[in-house]
């Protein structure tokens, strides 16, 4: 129904299918938390919110860096409220949420860049947010599991900074070679992530536009060569058996289209697509957690990511959804629409902060 409005909109002028969307996602204003202390602020000019808790504590608290999901276009502040008031709560911990710039307006890499900027400005005050240099993570669900897992390559050989705890990557999004690995077949239907719209949210974060959307969808934006080079990374070979069961036929990818290569090559780069990391970034990778849902075509992702962490010696929880999809955690308390397995996947993420 919102989808076919937002169509109307832009047929009458009125606003463009984004606009819309961003204002049907935009979320109640919450009124106080009794328990949290909560301000606006901007580290290094990127708005944030932080939460603190009220309660006295014997000593520095843990710090999250939170950045939200939306697939690069949507998502706010104020849409990721009730998880971030949540987890600030539930843990006892600090917890900042980043406002990043949102493509198409702002491409790749500002989103990255307002994160990693962010997270840097908060290591390098951590005293006066009362949290200890020691524990700090940083945390997003989606496209913000995408930012997370960039942000925690590019400060893992840091050396003037506290080395991060933690990554905690929520159903990530990390590659955009495959978009036809099992999940992608096997839920290109299921909301709220459809296949189609994986590649058009990486497209328009990536250039603004959703050009040669068919042809990433078919795999013909990737040069044989460099498709074998990251075959030993994004291959339906380094998934278990047991997600293949729902069904999965090989599919080979279509020819090679070198102009359309051309256009989205940056695809290549780990700060876009972290899976495409070499081994030696990841070895350095801090303890990981991923969280995967069943029914949601980035599962995938985050299994093969799970894998390449595991094959360097990097300790990795993971909690899997079995009956979850992509998006449920930001439905774990939503009014009349309550998933209690988004509540329980928000609480093993809860357990991991508190086990740090």
């Amino acid at each position: 129904m919102a989808h076919n409005l937002g169509r109307i909109l832009e047929k009458t002028g009125l606003c463009s299918q984004i606009t819309f969307g961003r204002y049907v996602r935009q979320g109640r204003k919450l009124g106080l938390d009794p328990k949290l202390f909560i301000q606006d602020l901007q580290f290094n000019e990127v708005p944030v919110r932080v939460y603190q808790p009220k309660a006295t504590s014997d000593g520095p608290r843990r710090g999250i860096l939170f950045f939200h999901g939306g697939g690069w276009v949507f998502g706010s502040l104020d849409t990721y409220e009730k998880v971030c008031r949540y987890l600030s709560r539930e843990s006892d911990s600090v917890v900042v949420s980043v406002q990043y710039r949102l493509a198409p307006e702002h491409k790749y890499p500002a989103a990255y860049e307002d994160c990693l900027s962010a997270t840097q400005h908060f290591l390098q005050h951590l005293g006066h947010y009362g949290v200890d240099p020691a524990r700090v993570a940083v945390c997003g669900d989606s496209a913000g599991g995408n930012l997370a897992a960039a942000v925690s390559q590019s400060l893992a050989g840091s050396s003037h900074l506290p080395r991060l705890r933690a990554q905690i990557l929520i159903y990530p999004g990390l590659q955009a070679l495959d978009f036809n690995l099992p999940s992608y077949q096997q839920n290109r239907g299921v909301p709220l992530l459809f296949r189609e719209r994986a590649a058009f949210f990486a497209l328009l974060y990536l250039n603004g536009d959703a050009l040669h959307m068919q042809e990433v969808l078919e795999g013909s934006h990737i040069p044989p060569d460099m498709r074998l080079k990251y075959g030993k990374w994004v291959s339906p070979d380094n998934i278990p058996e047991e997600f293949k069961v729902r069904g999965v036929k090989p599919i080979r990818p279509t020819d090679f289209i070198a102009e359309v290569y051309e256009t989205v090559k940056r695809f290549c780069e780990p700060n876009l697509c972290p899976l495409l990391a070499e081994d030696s970034v990841v070895h350095q990778l801090p303890e990981s957690f991923i969280l995967t849902c069943e029914y949601d075509v980035l599962r995938d992702d985050g299994l093969l990511y799970k894998k390449r962490l595991e094959d360097n010696g990097v300790p990795v929880t993971w909690y899997h959804l079995e009956d979850g999809f992509h998006g449920i955690i930001n439905l774990f308390d939503y009014y009349s629409l309550s998933f209690p397995s988004g509540k329980r996947g928000l609480d093993r993420v809860v357990a991991f902060i508190k086990s740090l």
